[in-house]
């Protein structure tokens, strides 16, 4: 199976990712997306690690992970896997989502990692090839919501957003704050651990526990995050990289193939519109 990688986002759908894809020797390191992961097996098996633990999709199933969920990715089987799948937003499934949970603050959450659902999954298919149609806005965004509700009865759950966060919970919660607003930023571990009044050591430990990853990892995924923002917007790769905090253009490269699953070259090459 060849590789190949051809990332989409339709602005009809404000601006939801849609990925299409196929490898063979590729291997996902630890990382996280600002949306859920929708997608399908269409050919060979998938084996990957989410929070809940190691798991294999075979032909045919669906996979499912949560936002900000730190998961991992590769073949289960020597001739590879081809997938197609979607990232919406936590704002796009809690827009859906306030039809079906009566309580407020109620964040969509999928508990299960792989599922078997032939119905859907064909669901799944129609819809990703619409996303190849150009027009027909409103069949599309129709079929969008629709499939995501039908996830979402069968398949979802509601976690209720803590309205008292623990201590300990409030001061992780604040060390993404500022690794997020400045990605770009060398960070030093015990400047952090000082914002929250924790020593170095007991910040490592709360932070991977609580995220899946230690700080300097998670920083990684947010530069990752402003990178694409910044190579959508028309900035060049070698100013992005610069702009995001990354020694030099090949340590981008690296960490971008690492967890898109393609250069930042040949993502730009492939998006489409």
């Amino acid at each position: 199976m060849s590789e190949s990688v051809e990332y989409r986002h339709l602005e009809e759908l404000q601006g939801l990712e849609f990925l299409s894809a196929s490898f063979q020797s590729t291997q996902f390191s630890k990382h996280t997306h600002e949306g859920y992961c929708i997608g399908v097996i269409e050919e060979g098996a998938q084996s990957f690690l989410r929070t809940s633990g190691q798991f294999i999709a075979p032909k045919g199933d669906i996979i499912l992970v949560n936002a900000d969920e730190v998961h991992t990715g590769e073949s289960a089987v020597e001739t590879g896997w081809r997938y197609r799948a979607m990232y919406p937003t936590p704002e796009m499934l809690q827009q859906v989502s306030a039809d079906f949970f009566s309580e407020k603050g109620v964040t969509p959450w999928f508990p299960q990692a792989v599922i078997h659902d032939e119905g859907l999954a064909a669901q799944l298919l129609i819809l990703f090839d619409l996303f190849a149609v150009q027009n027909n806005h409103l069949l599309k965004q129709s079929l969008f919501l629709s499939t995501l509700a039908l996830l979402l009865q069968r398949h979802g759950k509601g976690r209720k957003e803590l309205r008292h966060l623990s201590q300990a919970n409030e001061k992780i919660l604040r060390i993404k704050e500022i690794l997020a607003f400045e990605p770009e930023k060398d960070h030093q571990l015990q400047d952090l651990a000082n914002e929250v009044n924790l020593s170095p050591w007991h910040l490592l430990r709360q932070f991977k526990k609580q995220t899946g990853l230690p700080p300097h990892a998670w920083l990684i995924q947010v530069r990752l995050r402003k990178a694409i923002c910044l190579l959508k917007q028309g900035v060049d790769i070698s100013m992005t990289a610069q702009l995001c905090g990354f020694s030099d253009q090949s340590h981008f490269n690296r960490h971008f193939k690492r967890t898109i699953g393609c250069t930042p070259s040949q993502y730009l090459m492939s998006r489409m519109y």
